[in-house]
């Protein structure tokens, strides 16, 4: 297997790799930037929301029922 030549081998094969992988990366790199932006409207929307909705209770309420009476 070692004894038989080597296949022929495109002379850019080597600036075609980099430049696919360059593409790659930054694909990726936006990708990321794209998520983590999404990320921060959506923690920023949840934030302002708590805000103005204020949705946990304010204060206990002034009536309290008496409890149950027993049989």
């Amino acid at each position: 297997m070692m004894d038989t030549p080597h296949p022929p081998v495109p002379p850019d094969l080597a600036r075609r790799a980099a430049a696919r992988g360059a593409r790659i990366d930054y694909r990726r790199r936006v990708t990321r930037r794209i998520a983590l932006l999404t990320l921060l409207a959506a923690v920023t929307a949840l934030l302002a929301w708590l805000a103005v909705a204020s949705p946990w209770p304010q204060q206990a309420p002034s009536v309290i029922a008496p409890p149950p009476r027993l049989l």
